[in-house]
């Protein structure tokens, strides 16, 4: 029997796709980006939650635009980031193929403000998603999950507004149904 994305185990590089009717706003229609899973606990980004922000205005000596994006309700005051970039991965944490967490901050911005690194490549998150021990579990367990896995490509070539959407289309099947449920089913 072939294994659907439900039943996908949670691992680094899976995507958390939350179900329409999950009820929670931090999550409404988000995707996270896992980017570290072990028995002691699970840290992600959300991909599709933009700011009206741009890099520069949280950090200085940012010239280049580059949006930020919220990558979850836990400590909106830290700034992270993934690229795709292998010439940048001086302290990157490899996520997936073709996929890093974090690494040089001063090289990443040297990169950003001479215009060799582009929102093609890099996103930046303020904040982000966290969850204890056995915590991610109980919701998988209460079916608020859907588990994919991430796409560098699909990542960065896709607007955030189209992201869940396209993540769940992507996947077709049931899946491509559920892209289609309504916000609001009563305005239906």
């Amino acid at each position: 029997m072939p294994m659907n994305a439900k039943s996908l185990p949670v691992t680094n590089g899976s995507l958390l796709i939350a179900e329409p009717y999950m009820g929670d706003t931090n999550f409404d229609r988000s995707v996270v980006l896992v980017c570290e899973h072990s028995p002691a606990g699970t840290f992600g980004l959300v991909l599709n939650q933009t700011t009206d922000l741009q890099l520069g205005d949280v950090i200085e000596d940012v010239y280049a635009s580059q949006p930020l994006f919220v990558g979850g309700p836990v400590q909106q005051n830290t700034l992270h980031f993934i690229h795709r970039r292998p010439d940048l991965i001086d302290g990157s944490i490899r996520v997936t193929n073709g996929l890093y967490w974090s690494g040089d901050f001063d090289q990443v911005k040297q990169a950003v403000n001479i215009g060799t690194l582009s929102e093609q490549d890099i996103r930046f998150f303020i904040g982000y998603s966290g969850w204890d021990a056995g915590q991610l579990a109980g919701e998988l367990d209460q079916k608020a999950w859907i588990v994919s896995r991430a796409d560098a490509t699909f990542l960065f070539e896709t607007p955030a507004d189209q992201f869940w959407r396209g993540v769940l289309k992507k996947m077709g099947g049931e899946f491509k149904s559920i892209a289609h449920y309504p916000v609001d089913p009563r305005l239906n």
